[in-house]
């Protein structure tokens, strides 16, 4: 087989033409789509047959789920990264609208109100507003880089808006999304530039106004309490979390094996969805969960490393909706695990790609799709300035190599070195 050095240039264009698509998106995400589907089979049984007196309801209803974000995926690909920056503030104001939809006429559940109920299909607003968002700061940053990294004005502006959904999250109650969207707001303008001072004085006011929602009310104080020391009271605040801990201790190293978990059997509540990772580590112990962990450690470095790749391409929306994205999934998977394991409280947050649950997969495929959109744009770019260079150089080069040959007849020494 020929190297690459000894082939025409056309069949080198041709060659890097074929790869336009990075994907290892696609298999990272067809991967986690599997082994969440596997585990929401495992941990969803025992309360599916209790509820439903179908063992397989919630694994159906996951695997449909699945198949409709690919389905979305495949639409979502076909949309260039231009209409998400031209439309930013359109999704913003779709996101607020689902906001109030779903305080004004939401289900209710477990004391929290943030389904909206259409028929057979359950949307949960938080999820969408969340992408959208981050879709509406990335194509602010652009607009308003100069004034953010000059003037708190400009770094304000950005954190009235989050003011407003974290106020309309907060009425649900779900303080879960809003420390996942505050913390990926701080991220988003710390790369674009803003000054260090700016940060200190609104993450101390931030810091200062999540810890008095936690104090001033009861069940999120209750959290923190049985966070600190759940074994303080082991059938009550402390209940859910000690049963998780349970569920890690009896992993161990290598796990009880796949079905042999004792705690989805419902001791532990919401196994199959926030606490999927406790039934994970203990039918597949510490083995398991470092490879979830290594899985979306390499999903969130490669949103990074694209949003570097875009920045310095001076494709500024494209790197810091891919940065928020990478920022978005790495704290939302810390949070789901640290919950879990008894290192923060339990903020109610899905594990991406891998909790049961509708929108969560819905949305958290879109923005994969959205990164590998990216990717194929950056991907087309390059292709596209290689095969002008190219061009520009054979046009410049095919008129001395004429001349060279019609000298060649008279200059039999200068034929030779031209040759």
């Amino acid at each position: 087989m020929p190297s690459m050095s000894s082939m025409p240039n056309w069949m080198k264009v041709e060659t890097n033409a074929n790869v336009t698509f990075d994907r290892s998106y696609i298999i990272l995400m067809v991967t986690m789509y599997t082994i969440g589907l596997i585990m929401a089979a495992s941990s969803s049984m025992p309360v599916a047959e209790r509820l439903f007196n179908d063992p397989f309801h919630f694994v159906f209803r996951h695997g449909i789920y699945i198949g409709l974000s690919l389905l979305i995926a495949g639409f979502t690909l076909q949309i260039p990264m231009s209409w998400w920056h031209q439309n930013s503030g359109k999704l913003l104001l779709l996101a607020i609208a689902l906001l109030l939809v779903v305080l004004a006429v939401g289900r209710t559940v477990n004391g929290s109100t943030r389904w909206i109920v259409l028929g057979p299909i359950t949307i949960q607003a938080a999820e969408p507003a969340k992408l959208f968002f981050f879709c509406y700061l990335s194509a602010y940053l652009v607009r308003r880089r100069d004034e953010v990294m000059e003037n708190i004005k400009g770094f304000a502006k950005p954190l009235i808006v989050f003011g407003v959904l974290a106020m309309l999250l907060l009425l649900q109650p779900d303080l879960g999304t809003v420390i996942v969207m505050f913390v990926t707001t701080f991220g988003l303008l710390f790369l674009a530039g803003a000054k260090l001072w700016q940060f200190i004085a609104v993450a101390t006011v931030g810091v200062g106004a999540l810890s008095l929602l936690a104090i001033f009310e009861p069940y999120r104080w209750r959290r923190v309490t049985s966070f600190l020391d759940p074994w303080a009271d082991p059938f009550g605040s402390g209940y859910q979390l000690t049963q998780s801990l349970m569920a890690y201790g009896r992993g161990e190293m290598f796990g009880q094996g796949l079905g042999n978990s004792i705690q989805k059997l419902e001791y532990l509540p919401e196994a199959h969805t926030d606490f999927v990772m406790a039934v994970l580590a203990e039918e597949f112990g510490f083995i398991g969960i470092s490879a979830i962990l290594v899985l979306s450690s390499i999903l969130v470095i490669k949103a990074l490393l694209l949003g570097r790749k875009a920045i310095n391409k001076e494709k500024y929306f494209e790197g810091f909706f891919a940065y928020g994205i990478g920022i978005w999934f790495c704290f939302q998977a810390a949070v789901n695990v640290g919950a879990s394991a008894g290192i923060v409280p339990t903020k109610g947050l899905t594990m991406p790609l891998i909790s049961y649950g509708g929108s969560s997969t819905i949305i958290m495929t879109i923005a994969v799709v959205v990164l590998l959109r990216i990717d194929h744009e950056l991907r087309l770019q390059s292709l596209q300035a290689t095969s002008s260079n190219r061009k520009s150089a054979s046009k410049s080069t095919s008129k001395p190599k004429a001349m060279s040959k019609a000298s060649s007849k008279s200059t039999p020494e200068q034929g030779a070195l031209d040759v």
